[in-house]
Protein backbone atom coordinates (compact mmCIF):
# COMPACT_ATOMS: atom_id res chain seq x y z
CA UNK A 1 0.00 0.00 0.00
CA UNK A 2 1.33 3.47 -0.99
CA UNK A 3 0.14 7.00 1.12
CA UNK A 4 -0.13 9.57 -1.58
CA UNK A 5 0.34 12.70 0.19
CA UNK A 6 -0.97 15.57 -2.75
CA UNK A 7 -2.74 18.54 -3.61
CA UNK A 8 -4.73 19.75 -7.02
CA UNK A 9 -1.62 20.77 -9.13
CA UNK A 10 -0.01 19.51 -12.08
CA UNK A 11 2.66 18.13 -9.76
CA UNK A 12 0.21 16.29 -7.61
CA UNK A 13 -1.52 14.58 -10.33
CA UNK A 14 1.16 13.63 -12.48
CA UNK A 15 1.41 10.47 -9.36
CA UNK A 16 -2.18 9.98 -9.08
CA UNK A 17 -2.76 9.57 -13.00
CA UNK A 18 0.53 6.65 -12.68
CA UNK A 19 -1.00 5.43 -9.71
CA UNK A 20 -3.94 4.66 -11.30
CA UNK A 21 -2.31 3.30 -14.29
CA UNK A 22 -0.02 0.92 -13.15
CA UNK A 23 -3.17 -0.56 -10.64
CA UNK A 24 -1.25 0.59 -7.40
CA UNK A 25 -3.58 0.35 -4.37
CA UNK A 26 -2.80 3.77 -2.76
CA UNK A 27 -4.52 6.32 -0.05
CA UNK A 28 -4.95 9.91 -0.61
CA UNK A 29 -3.99 11.97 1.90
CA UNK A 30 -4.85 15.57 0.37
CA UNK A 31 -3.28 18.58 2.04
CA UNK A 32 -4.50 21.73 2.25
CA UNK A 33 -2.21 24.26 1.14
CA UNK A 34 -4.03 27.39 2.03
CA UNK A 35 -3.51 26.05 5.74
CA UNK A 36 0.48 25.36 5.17
CA UNK A 37 -0.44 21.80 6.08
CA UNK A 38 2.81 20.99 3.52
CA UNK A 39 4.75 22.94 5.95
CA UNK A 40 4.16 20.94 9.13
CA UNK A 41 6.52 19.07 11.24
CA UNK A 42 4.59 15.35 10.10
CA UNK A 43 5.07 16.55 6.52
CA UNK A 44 8.91 17.98 6.50
CA UNK A 45 9.76 14.70 8.05
CA UNK A 46 7.95 13.22 4.62
CA UNK A 47 9.66 16.07 2.91
CA UNK A 48 12.40 18.18 3.70
CA UNK A 49 11.06 20.27 0.72
CA UNK A 50 7.54 20.80 2.35
CA UNK A 51 6.17 20.58 -1.05
CA UNK A 52 3.42 17.76 -2.37
CA UNK A 53 3.83 15.32 -3.83
CA UNK A 54 5.17 12.60 -1.73
CA UNK A 55 4.83 9.11 -1.26
CA UNK A 56 5.41 7.02 1.47
CA UNK A 57 5.58 3.22 0.56
CA UNK A 58 4.39 0.90 3.42
CA UNK A 59 5.57 -2.05 1.87
CA UNK A 60 9.29 -1.09 1.66
CA UNK A 61 9.41 -0.03 5.39
CA UNK A 62 8.00 3.32 5.07
CA UNK A 63 9.96 4.67 2.54
CA UNK A 64 9.56 7.57 1.42
CA UNK A 65 9.88 9.60 -2.00
CA UNK A 66 9.73 13.25 -2.78
CA UNK A 67 10.06 15.17 -5.96
CA UNK A 68 7.61 14.16 -8.38
CA UNK A 69 10.19 13.15 -11.55
CA UNK A 70 11.79 11.24 -8.52
CA UNK A 71 8.51 9.49 -7.43
CA UNK A 72 7.45 8.81 -11.11
CA UNK A 73 10.41 6.81 -11.90
CA UNK A 74 9.98 5.05 -8.37
CA UNK A 75 6.68 3.78 -9.67
CA UNK A 76 7.81 2.64 -12.55
CA UNK A 77 11.08 0.78 -11.33
CA UNK A 78 8.99 -0.60 -8.92
CA UNK A 79 6.36 -2.10 -11.06
CA UNK A 80 8.34 -2.34 -14.24
CA UNK A 81 5.77 -0.69 -16.18
CA UNK A 82 5.60 2.82 -17.86
CA UNK A 83 9.55 2.73 -18.36
CA UNK A 84 11.35 0.40 -20.83
CA UNK A 85 14.18 -2.27 -19.13
CA UNK A 86 16.42 -1.58 -21.77
CA UNK A 87 19.12 1.17 -22.05
CA UNK A 88 18.46 3.45 -24.76
CA UNK A 89 14.53 3.10 -24.22
CA UNK A 90 14.96 3.71 -20.14
CA UNK A 91 17.48 6.38 -21.09
CA UNK A 92 14.50 8.32 -24.01
CA UNK A 93 11.48 8.23 -21.08
CA UNK A 94 14.10 9.81 -18.81
CA UNK A 95 15.11 12.55 -21.25
CA UNK A 96 11.75 13.44 -22.06
CA UNK A 97 10.60 13.46 -18.00
CA UNK A 98 13.74 15.93 -17.18
CA UNK A 99 12.66 17.84 -20.18
CA UNK A 100 9.46 18.28 -18.21
CA UNK A 101 10.87 18.80 -15.14
CA UNK A 102 13.30 21.62 -15.65
CA UNK A 103 11.39 22.79 -18.82
CA UNK A 104 7.67 22.91 -19.28
CA UNK A 105 6.42 22.73 -15.22
CA UNK A 106 8.65 25.56 -14.35
CA UNK A 107 7.92 28.25 -17.29
CA UNK A 108 4.64 27.04 -17.50
CA UNK A 109 4.30 27.48 -13.88
CA UNK A 110 6.08 31.30 -13.48
CA UNK A 111 3.91 32.26 -16.69
CA UNK A 112 1.22 31.41 -14.58
CA UNK A 113 2.47 33.04 -11.22
CA UNK A 114 3.24 35.91 -13.62
CA UNK A 115 -0.01 36.18 -15.76
CA UNK A 116 -2.28 34.70 -13.99
CA UNK A 117 -1.85 35.30 -9.84
CA UNK A 118 0.30 38.60 -9.48
CA UNK A 119 -1.98 41.39 -8.99
CA UNK A 120 0.96 43.68 -11.01
CA UNK A 121 1.27 42.27 -14.58
CA UNK A 122 4.84 42.95 -15.42
CA UNK A 123 4.52 42.59 -18.85
CA UNK A 124 8.32 41.48 -20.04
CA UNK A 125 8.00 38.40 -17.04
CA UNK A 126 4.87 37.27 -18.94
CA UNK A 127 6.58 38.40 -22.64
CA UNK A 128 9.08 35.97 -21.29
CA UNK A 129 7.43 32.88 -19.42
CA UNK A 130 4.63 32.61 -22.02
CA UNK A 131 7.40 32.93 -24.68
CA UNK A 132 9.59 30.21 -23.24
CA UNK A 133 6.31 28.26 -22.81
CA UNK A 134 5.23 28.54 -26.19
CA UNK A 135 8.55 27.15 -27.71
CA UNK A 136 8.98 24.31 -25.45
CA UNK A 137 5.21 22.97 -26.61
CA UNK A 138 6.68 23.73 -30.11
CA UNK A 139 9.75 21.22 -29.26
CA UNK A 140 6.99 18.80 -27.88
CA UNK A 141 4.82 19.09 -31.03
CA UNK A 142 7.95 18.46 -33.19
CA UNK A 143 8.85 15.27 -31.50
CA UNK A 144 4.97 13.79 -31.44
CA UNK A 145 5.01 14.24 -35.49
CA UNK A 146 6.25 11.19 -35.95
CA UNK A 147 5.54 9.40 -32.69
CA UNK A 148 2.44 8.73 -31.24
CA UNK A 149 4.28 9.28 -27.95
CA UNK A 150 7.24 11.15 -26.50
CA UNK A 151 9.36 7.97 -26.57
CA UNK A 152 7.86 5.38 -27.75
CA UNK A 153 5.63 3.41 -25.45
CA UNK A 154 2.69 5.53 -23.61
CA UNK A 155 5.09 6.16 -20.36
CA UNK A 156 6.12 8.14 -17.51
CA UNK A 157 6.99 10.67 -19.31
CA UNK A 158 3.81 11.61 -20.76
CA UNK A 159 2.14 11.45 -18.09
CA UNK A 160 4.21 13.96 -16.27
CA UNK A 161 4.30 16.61 -19.55
CA UNK A 162 0.30 15.97 -20.14
CA UNK A 163 -0.29 16.94 -16.73
CA UNK A 164 1.18 20.03 -17.70
CA UNK A 165 0.58 21.04 -20.82
CA UNK A 166 -3.33 20.27 -20.76
CA UNK A 167 -3.35 23.49 -18.78
CA UNK A 168 -1.99 25.64 -21.52
CA UNK A 169 -4.75 28.14 -21.59
CA UNK A 170 -4.61 28.81 -18.17
CA UNK A 171 -0.99 29.74 -18.68
CA UNK A 172 -2.37 32.05 -21.44
CA UNK A 173 -0.39 30.09 -24.22
CA UNK A 174 -2.24 29.31 -27.53
CA UNK A 175 -1.67 25.80 -29.72
CA UNK A 176 -4.19 26.06 -32.20
CA UNK A 177 -1.11 25.44 -34.71
CA UNK A 178 0.25 22.20 -32.75
CA UNK A 179 -2.06 19.62 -34.07
CA UNK A 180 0.26 16.99 -33.24
CA UNK A 181 0.04 18.28 -29.42
CA UNK A 182 -3.46 18.52 -29.43
CA UNK A 183 -3.71 14.82 -31.07
CA UNK A 184 -1.81 13.92 -28.37
CA UNK A 185 -3.52 16.13 -25.50
CA UNK A 186 -6.52 14.48 -26.75
CA UNK A 187 -5.42 10.90 -26.81
CA UNK A 188 -3.84 10.63 -23.08
CA UNK A 189 -7.30 12.65 -22.01
CA UNK A 190 -9.27 9.50 -23.17
CA UNK A 191 -7.69 7.15 -20.77
CA UNK A 192 -9.48 6.21 -17.53
CA UNK A 193 -6.31 6.64 -15.39
CA UNK A 194 -5.78 10.03 -16.52
CA UNK A 195 -9.35 10.76 -15.95
CA UNK A 196 -9.67 9.15 -12.58
CA UNK A 197 -6.31 10.37 -11.73
CA UNK A 198 -7.11 13.94 -12.05
CA UNK A 199 -9.79 13.38 -9.20
CA UNK A 200 -7.47 12.57 -6.62
CA UNK A 201 -7.57 15.00 -5.60
CA UNK A 202 -10.18 17.17 -7.82
CA UNK A 203 -9.64 20.48 -8.27
CA UNK A 204 -11.92 23.36 -7.49
CA UNK A 205 -11.27 24.63 -11.04
CA UNK A 206 -10.05 22.40 -14.36
CA UNK A 207 -7.15 24.50 -15.80
CA UNK A 208 -7.56 22.71 -19.01
CA UNK A 209 -11.21 24.79 -19.69
CA UNK A 210 -11.35 27.87 -21.34
CA UNK A 211 -10.97 31.05 -18.52
CA UNK A 212 -14.09 32.14 -17.64
CA UNK A 213 -15.88 34.50 -15.29
CA UNK A 214 -14.28 32.85 -12.22
CA UNK A 215 -11.10 33.11 -13.17
CA UNK A 216 -10.30 35.31 -11.20
CA UNK A 217 -11.67 34.64 -8.02
CA UNK A 218 -9.57 31.15 -8.67
CA UNK A 219 -6.91 33.29 -9.12
CA UNK A 220 -7.56 35.62 -6.29
CA UNK A 221 -7.39 32.20 -4.08
CA UNK A 222 -4.47 30.59 -5.04
CA UNK A 223 -2.39 34.69 -5.00
CA UNK A 224 -3.24 34.18 -1.54
CA UNK A 225 -2.20 30.57 -1.18
CA UNK A 226 1.44 32.04 -2.75
CA UNK A 227 1.62 35.01 -0.50
CA UNK A 228 1.02 33.22 2.69
CA UNK A 229 3.14 30.32 1.55
CA UNK A 230 6.14 33.21 0.65
CA UNK A 231 5.69 34.69 4.28
CA UNK A 232 6.55 31.32 6.46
Amino acid sequence: MIDLYSAATPNGHKISIALEELALPYTLHTLDLSRNQQKEPWFLAINPNGRIPAIVDREQDNFAVFESGAILIYLAEKTGQLMPPDLKGRSQVLQWLMFQMGGVGPMMGQANVFYRYFPEKIQPAIDRYQGESQRLLRVLDGRLKDHQYLAGDYSIADIANWAWVRSHKWSGVNIDDLPHLQRWIDLIGARPAAQKGLLMPPSSRDLAADPDADADQYAARVRSMLETGQSR
